[in-house]
């Protein structure tokens, strides 16, 4: 049989010439390049994750809650604690990561004929699943301290008139909070330009030094959070994102769910670990004071560091950052080139980890200088 590749096939022309998203996953002694929580989850509630699988798999031979409204209630009461923001289980919706979440909004308010806008460097998976429902991707400007250039990205809504606009903060790959100022103005700006959905990612904000934006929610029908589980709750394989919004969001993006999208063992599972809140939360307190570590120490060995809100931190400047990349695995130690112009981002893992992480990079700028 010949060789058959990818562009052989009758693939969609948006599609064409692309890569998978994805990150090496190498047999290394420490790995810190893919923002996974490096915690275990705590023995207690592993025993309580079997004990609600348990239970829900007694009746496995029947479809699950395809509304999901017990777990829609808890995400709601974990919202309302921790921001001091009272939202409710018709403002919440949950789906297989958060991922699954942005593609239903794109689904819904983008798809062929309509454009989507961020601002990048940003996560890519926005632009990949953009392209994935056929919905015109543009790509807005950054400063180059990676912040938000404001004026910039008015002109850019209002000349582009997007159907939706990604606001990610804590940023990732970059790790800057966007100010609510600034998240304000652009809402502002879509609306003007177009009644438009802005969609502001917060995969990451447990770990921010700043407060959530989720009570601009009120009175912005247009305005969605988006959140995950895989971070702050240390729980990447369980796959669980959601959002909160208007009732009326919640409504739209059900027209383009799958039937009984969230399995009865995904449900029980993420249940089990929102019982746990408090200590998992203690666990992201400590994640935060080895990610400021990290920031002090890069900075104090020579590194350009961006001031990070996230569970990473970005660093560099390199000529190469590539061949940085490799130098520092060659030490055992694996981190993210996410392919911007000098810089690498490193996740924030134990402190023995980090240690390996910093005895690495000094190691490499002793030799750079030498």
């Amino acid at each position: 049989m010949s060789d058959v590749r990818i562009d052989d096939l009758p693939v969609r022309d948006e599609l064409r010439g692309k890569s998978p998203y994805g990150a090496p996953q190498l047999d290394v002694p420490v790995r810190l390049n893919t923002n996974e929580n490096p915690y275990p989850l705590p023995e207690p509630l592993v025993e309580r994750i079997a004990e609600r699988v348990r239970e829900a798999a007694r009746n496995l031979n029947r479809y699950p809650d395809r509304d999901a409204v017990e777990l829609r209630t808890k995400l709601a009461e974990y919202l309302t604690d921790t921001s001091g923001h009272e939202v409710g289980l018709a403002n919440v919706w949950a789906a297989n990561g958060s991922n699954e979440v942005i593609q239903q909004l794109l689904q819904t308010f983008g798809g062929p004929g309509r454009t989507a806008i961020g601002f990048e460097p940003s996560y890519s998976m926005h632009g990949l699943i953009a392209r994935g429902t056929g919905t015109g991707w543009i790509s807005g400007p950054r400063n180059d301290d990676f912040t938000i250039d404001l004026a910039a990205a008015e002109k850019a809504i209002a000349e582009h008139r997007p159907d939706v606009v990604f606001i990610t903060t804590p940023n990732n790959p970059t790790g800057n909070a966007v100010p609510p100022e600034t998240v304000l103005a652009l809402y502002e700006a879509a609306q003007a330009a177009k009644p438009s959905m802005v969609v502001v990612d917060e995969a990451y904000i447990e770990f921010s030094h700043g407060d959530s934006l989720l009570p601009l929610i009120d009175g912005r029908p247009n305005l969605v959070i988006s959140r995950t589980m895989s971070k702050a709750f240390g729980a990447a394989g369980l796959r669980l994102g959601y959002l909160a919004a208007h009732p009326a969001v919640v409504d739209a993006v059900q027209l383009v769910r799958l039937p009984y999208h969230l399995s009865a063992v995904t449900q029980a599972t993420a249940l089990a670990a929102l019982e746990h809140t408090a200590t998992l939360l203690g666990y992201v307190e400590q994640l935060k004071a080895e990610r400021d570590r990290l920031v002090r120490e890069l900075r104090a060995i020579g590194y350009d560091v961006v001031e990070s809100d996230a569970n990473f931190v970005q660093f560099g400047r390199f000529e190469d950052a590539h061949t940085t990349w490799q130098k520092i695995l060659d030490r055992g130690v694996l981190v993210r080139d996410n392919g911007i112009p000098g810089w690498l981002r490193v996740s924030a893992g134990t402190p023995e980890e980090n240690d390996a992480f910093l005895d690495a990079v000094r190691a490499l700028k002793k030799e750079q200088s030498s």
